[in-house]
């Protein structure tokens, strides 16, 4: 098994390099949780596609965002909770 891994995306204009590096890693055998902070996806085509990847793959998804989490299935998370969900990675990975 891999390292536990949390990737942070507050920068909206990284966050299909930051859902494609989840990806990456969930493939290298990694346990992942990507976090999307302070901004609604831009949902595309391709963007939900590799998002239902990172759910068959075993990845956790998470926003502080209530639309992310109502429209898109992701895990709410505050930013009070946010670095009790940190603390369990071993490495974390921001954009």
């Amino acid at each position: 098994m891999g390292k536990r891994v949390a990737v942070l995306i507050k920068d909206k204009d990284q966050q299909y390099e930051g859902l494609r590096s989840s990806l990456g890693l969930l493939l290298e055998k990694h346990v992942v949780s990507m976090f999307v902070l302070d901004h609604e996806v831009e949902m595309t085509e391709e963007y939900g596609d590799n998002m239902g990847f990172i759910d068959e793959m075993g990845g956790a998804r998470y926003s502080n965002v209530p639309a992310n989490v109502e429209k898109y299935g992701f895990q709410s998370v505050t930013l009070e909770t946010l670095p009790a969900k940190l603390k369990e990675s071993e490495l974390v990975i921001p954009f």
